[in-house]
């Protein structure tokens, strides 16, 4: 399956290499247009270096009806995602979670959810705040392997990737050219910075990388925020619950509200686009994993707000069990191609370099 889709996309790069009408609008056309050939490496790092805008599709004269059929947005999106089952380490969970992702997540949710709701049974005597519920040492046994374990799964999987696009040796200034242009969006603002055309054919617009934005800063002031929480829990001994002038209160709540916004936004630009131009065997699983960060951040902001009142005890084990399903499904889920699109941006300007 991943050699014919490989070889699709390579039949319809040789022709933009010939092409090169769309040279300025992403990253993908000057790291295509530095090849002669392409071997199956590049055409993986090709298709993981594509952010999915679609300007090229609207701009390109030879899609259908021509003869040459070209739907390169299509062509890169398969192969990305399919490089993503054939990295992942363990192998097989990414593909099921593609063809069941919204049944899979809701499912481990509830089930989660479920023994979380009947672990308050071993609540502490004397806890306060979410402890009165569930002892901080039984949140720390379940959710400290849950985090470390797909993170080690990831790490297999991306140097899998790494060694099969060819990536050597890269300079920190690379990783920081990245991460830069990650924190930018820079591939949806399109080639003159008029953003993408992914919701709405050949009208521009910066939706999609607001969104992926207040996506991206609030998952990572959420994580910002449980990190402080941390450090302070250990390294200070101030334990939960915080106050509202807190650095976990200050970093969670504006957090948790981008992270809403962020996904309702991009749940809803989905459902405006044509599925066509990207992968459509996997789209219910792209929407699953939007759906499930959507649910992490909301159950998270509904807790804060019933704080103090016996609506705890079922959102408790609800958030916690959307926090745990989306830990133990980030190898498999797209929450993958963050990482992976770190590894093309980091290789593209080493490339650059």
């Amino acid at each position: 399956m991943q050699t014919d889709l490989i070889a699709e996309a390579r039949r319809q790069a040789e022709i933009c290499n010939a092409c090169r009408y769309c040279e300025g609008y992403c990253s993908v056309f000057p790291a295509l247009h530095r090849e002669r050939a392409f071997s199956d490496g590049d055409i993986t790092q090709l298709a993981n270096l594509c952010h999915n805008c679609r300007g090229c599709y609207y701009a390109c004269q030879y899609t259908a009806p021509h003869e040459f059929d070209l739907n390169l947005p299509r062509a890169l999106a398969e192969v990305r995602q399919d490089s993503w089952k054939v990295h992942a380490w363990p192998g097989g969970f990414a593909a099921l979670f593609d063809r069941s992702g919204v049944a899979i997540a809701a499912g481990l949710t509830l089930a989660v959810a479920f023994v979380f709701m009947l672990a308050q049974g071993l609540r502490p005597a004397d806890g306060m705040g979410f402890y009165a519920y569930m002892s901080h040492g039984l949140m720390v046994a379940i959710f400290a392997p849950a985090f470390v374990l797909p993170l080690v799964a990831l790490a297999v999987s991306l140097r899998s990737y790494w060694r099969a696009v060819g990536g050597g040796r890269f300079h920190v200034r690379d990783m920081w050219s990245a991460t830069a242009s990650a924190g930018r969006m820079k591939n949806l603002e399109g080639g003159h910075g008029d953003g993408c055309n992914f919701e709405d054919e050949d009208r521009f617009t910066h939706a999609r990388r607001h969104f992926h934005q207040a996506t991206l800063y609030g998952f990572l002031l959420c994580f910002a925020s449980t990190s402080s929480g941390t450090v302070l829990h250990y390294g200070f001994g101030l334990e939960a619950p915080y106050g509202i002038f807190s650095l976990p209160k200050l970093l969670g709540i504006p957090g948790g509200v981008l992270l809403c916004l962020g996904t309702a936004g991009l749940a809803w630009l989905k459902t405006m686009a044509d599925p066509n131009l990207g992968a459509p065997k996997v789209w219910g699983g792209e929407m699953a994993f939007v759906l499930l960060l959507f649910a992490v951040s909301v159950t998270g902001l509904l807790l804060y707000a019933v704080t103090g009142t016996a609506a705890v005890a079922v959102l408790l084990p609800l958030h916690l069990g959307t926090v745990l399903t989306f830990f133990l499904l980030t190898p498999y889920s797209k929450m993958a191609h963050g990482f992976y699109r770190m590894a093309a941006l980091t290789k593209e300007a080493s490339a650059q370099r």
